[in-house]
C-alpha cells in the first residue's frame, strides 16, 4: 500500500501572460541551501479512509502558518511520486497574502552523530511564482502537478498554449 499524501496548489492569474503558483521551500538542514528541486506544494501525509481533501487543509495550515483560502477548489489528480507516496492535489484561484510563514517543526538529530536532537521547520518559505520558475525549483516528482493545471487552465479556456 502506497504512502498517501494530500495537497494545495494554489494559483493566480496575473495581469501577466503566465499563472503563478504557491509553493514551500522545504525545511531542516538538507534543504537550507538548495533552491532547484527543494521547493514543494503545502501537503503530507494521511491515513486510507480519511478525506483527502480535510488532510490537504490540515497541512497547508500546518505548513504555511495560516488556513487555506476558502473558495472553491478542483480535484487536480492524484500523483505518484518516485518514492511510490501517491499525493491527491486540488488547486483554487486565490490571491494569498502572507507576510511570515509559520510552519510546524520536525526534530532530527543535527549535527549527524552528535547525539543533538534540534528542531526545524518544515517549511522555511513559501511564495508566489511564475510557471517558469516553478519548473526549476519543484522537486521533479510535482512537475506533473503543473501540467495538470496548465490543462484545467487550458480547457477553461483562460489561458492559451
Amino acid at each position: 500500500m502506497p504512502v498517501l499524501s494530500a495537497g494545495i496548489l494554489l494559483y493566480r492569474l496575473p495581469d501577466a501572460a503566465e499563472p503563478e503558483v504557491w509553493i514551500a521551500h522545504m525545511g531542516g538542514p538538507f534543504w537550507a541551501r538548495k533552491d532547484a528541486a527543494s521547493w514543494s506544494i503545502p501537503k503530507g501525509e494521511y491515513l486510507l479512509g480519511a478525506d483527502p481533501f480535510d488532510a490537504a487543509r490540515r497541512e497547508f495550515e500546518e505548513e504555511i502558518g495560516v488556513p487555506a483560502p476558502e473558495t472553491d477548489y478542483l480535484l487536480l489528480g492524484e500523483f505518484r511520486q518516485p518514492s511510490g507516496k501517491v499525493v491527491t492535489v486540488f488547486a483554487a484561484e486565490a490571491d494569498l497574502s502572507v507576510h511570515q510563514v509559520v510552519s510546524n517543526t520536525f526534530e532530527l538529530e543535527w549535527p549527524k552523530r552528535s547525539g543533538r536532537l534540534r528542531e526545524f521547520p518544515e517549511v522555511d518559505d513559501a511564495r508566489w511564482v511564475g510557471l517558469a520558475e516553478a519548473r526549476v525549483k519543484l522537486v521533479r516528482g510535482q512537475l506533473p502537478v503543473l501540467d495538470a493545471l496548465v490543462e484545467v487552465l487550458c480547457q477553461e479556456g483562460r489561458l492559451g498554449r
